[in-house]
């Protein structure tokens, strides 16, 4: 294992994952993003994905050296990623406006 590649990785899902759940459990996003976010809980729940593939990603990059399985589960990792991701746009763009929020 790389540990160089692995603790700074583990380190950015912890910080994702922290972050998802505070937007799941409180309703809180970080502030460069309360503009944009309209659906608090589902974008934590995306952020959770993230983080989730992430470790994912970690795990049968780094550790598992066996050569059939590891395309397999980087693969369905990036997946994951992917639909993270989407979760995350969906929550951005949700229907609505915030409260005290006009569009003109």
């Amino acid at each position: 294992m790389k540990l160089y590649l692995a603790i700074p990785l583990v380190l950015l899902a912890l910080l994702i994952a922290a972050s998802g759940v505070a937007a799941v459990s409180r309703g809180w996003v970080l502030p460069r993003n309360r503009r944009h976010v309209r659906a608090t809980r589902v974008y934590g729940w995306g952020q959770l994905v993230m983080a989730f593939a992430l470790c994912w990603q970690l795990v049968f990059g780094l550790v598992i050296s066996d050569s059939d399985a590891r395309p397999t589960g980087t693969l369905i990792g990036g997946m994951m990623m992917l639909v993270g991701l989407g979760v995350m746009i969906v929550a951005q763009r949700a229907g609505g406006c915030r409260k005290g929020v006009s569009r003109s």
